[in-house]
């Protein structure tokens, strides 16, 4: 969900850059450093560049998915800086000590002190697999001709791949927002490590950029005017291009966050024949999301009660179509319909959404049969990582993608229930 964090951590909105005049005598290069707010601990990065006789500076908040905000240089020399952020209501200003800045951090009449030192941000991602790879990929396009989107992807084969083999494949559907086809947050890339993981071990897999982004184009309603409908018929044009290439047996989908809803809604349909979900919303939206929005405040160190009818409003204010039609849902009836083997899990320090509360409530929904799982990691959060407490603001610091318990359980359960 992480249109939802999007919304409930206020990521900034990104500016343009300002430009000045050209020095030959400025801390040109990269900064990074800690940012000490209260309870919450945020990694800063500014880029001083010049090029072609302009200067020109941007600010990135990785921890916050924040990436090129606009900057502008309000005094810059070899010994001091003093950079203002005006759409973030922020400013800058720091003494220049070699290979460090020594300054204040100030925004909305608060100041914190902030050291930032020379030198770019890499984080660390040992989970990204590179090319080349011991498999076959396929970059491919399929159609969702009832609302004029093609979608881009990849289609990855397994290990040893022989024609006529008809190994199992799935479709993976991401969670809310723009996502790319490795559902790329914070660096962290994790459909590429899933896909990976699959074909190392004799599973197939379409992964999709979303509809009007990435290099998938058109679509009747994009961004903020397509709703879980939307993007329902273009996960389900998938799984017919799947079928329609003959080359795979069983096809199922693997949904994260709102795309675990997605993967309900197609074997609910019986569009599918085998459902994994992970982390999707087992009760009414809107009462899933008032539930997210107190325990991210809580753990913010802002606690709050607010109920569903002060959520609602607070949601709906944006005129979004996609949240307007998003917390009415009610994914019991299809969880209810869902008959063909269903893995559901879930992370116990999920915050945007509670295990404790969706869980058992998929669990109630969910048609008995000996093949399905419903299982809840207690010590993973809702991109199933092992964390601390489970916060968003910890997702970029984490190096770890996804938990290799995970990707195990996965591959097992995939190839149990495909007689693999």
């Amino acid at each position: 969900m992480k249109r939802f964090f999007a919304i409930l951590c206020c990521l900034c909105v990104v500016a343009m850059a300002a430009a000045q005049g050209a020095s030959t005598n400025i801390p040109v290069g990269s900064w990074v450093g800690k940012l000490n707010v209260g309870a919450a601990s945020l990694t800063l990065v500014f880029h001083i560049k010049q090029e072609a006789g302009i200067v020109k500076s941007t600010l990135d908040s990785p921890d916050q998915g924040a990436k090129g905000l606009g900057v502008y240089n309000e005094y810059l020399s070899a010994d001091s800086v003093s950079l203002k952020m005006a759409q973030l209501g922020a400013m800058y200003r720091a003494k220049v000590c070699g290979n460090k800045m020594v300054g204040t951090f100030s925004q909305f009449g608060a100041n914190y002190p902030l050291t930032l030192e020379r030198g770019d941000y890499k984080p660390r991602r040992p989970q990204t697999p590179s090319a080349p790879y011991p498999y076959k990929t396929e970059e491919v396009k399929f159609v969702n001709s009832t609302d004029n989107a093609t979608l881009a992807g990849t289609l990855v084969y397994p290990v040893g791949y022989k024609e006529g083999s008809r190994p199992p494949v799935v479709i993976m559907v991401s969670g809310s927002g723009l996502q790319n086809r490795d559902e790329e947050i914070f660096d962290h890339k994790p459909f590429l490590v899933i896909a990976d993981y699959l074909a190392r071990h004799g599973i197939a897999s379409l992964r999709y950029d979303d509809r009007a982004f990435g290099a998938s184009v058109g679509g009747n309603r994009i961004h903020a005017k397509a709703t879980t409908l939307d993007y329902r018929r273009d996960a389900e044009a998938g799984v017919a291009y799947l079928r329609s290439l003959k080359k795979f047996g069983a096809v199922g989908v693997v949904g994260h966050s709102e795309g675990g809803n997605i993967a309900f809604m197609l074997g609910g349909a019986k569009v599918v024949d085998f459902v994994v979900s992970l982390a999707a919303v087992g009760t009414r939206v809107d009462v899933a999301l008032t539930a997210q929005y107190n325990r991210i405040m809580e753990l913010q160190g802002r606690p709050t009660k607010i109920d569903v009818v002060g959520y609602r409003q607070i949601a709906l204010s944006s005129n979004s179509a996609w949240m307007s039609w998003f917390i009415d849902y009610d994914p019991t009836a299809d969880i209810a319909a869902t008959t063909c083997p269903t893995f559901a899990l879930n992370g116990g320090r999920d915050c945007q959404v509670i295990s404790s509360l969706n869980m058992p409530a998929i669990k109630r929904a969910l048609p008995y049969n000996e093949r399905s799982l419903v299982k809840e990691y207690p010590m993973l959060n809702h991109l199933f990582q092992h964390c601390t407490t489970g916060a968003p603001t910890e997702y970029n610091t984490i190096e770890e993608t996804i938990s290799a318990d995970v990707l195990n359980d996965m591959v097992r359960w995939i190839n149990g229930v495909t007689g693999r």
